[in-house]
């Protein structure tokens, strides 16, 4: 089984830095969607999607992994890029 392990990014809404540190666990699809004939959403009887494990450190989410016999792809965090900007610059 696939599962994708990746750190928490800082919510873009919000000043604050809550909840960055978790890395979060998601399982990869096994089967495709496809639409409900009655009502026209996408489904699978992929259940394992539903998850989404949350560890304290990437180590704890690894060893979980290794665990359960999971093969891991890590996605990086990007990086941040600060526009640092000044009132005055709206009137230049």
């Amino acid at each position: 089984m696939f599962a994708r392990l990746y750190q928490r990014p800082k919510n873009a809404m919000q000043s604050g830095h809550g909840r960055t540190g978790e890395w979060l666990l998601e399982w990869e699809r096994d089967e495709a969607q496809r639409p409900d004939p009655l009502t026209g959403w996408a489904g699978s009887g992929d259940t394992e999607t539903q998850l989404q494990l949350r560890f304290s450190s990437r180590d704890a989410a690894l060893a979980y992994a290794e665990e359960h016999g999971l093969q891991v792809e890590i996605m990086p965090l990007g990086p941040r890029a600060l526009k640092l900007q000044a009132y005055a610059d709206n009137f230049r």
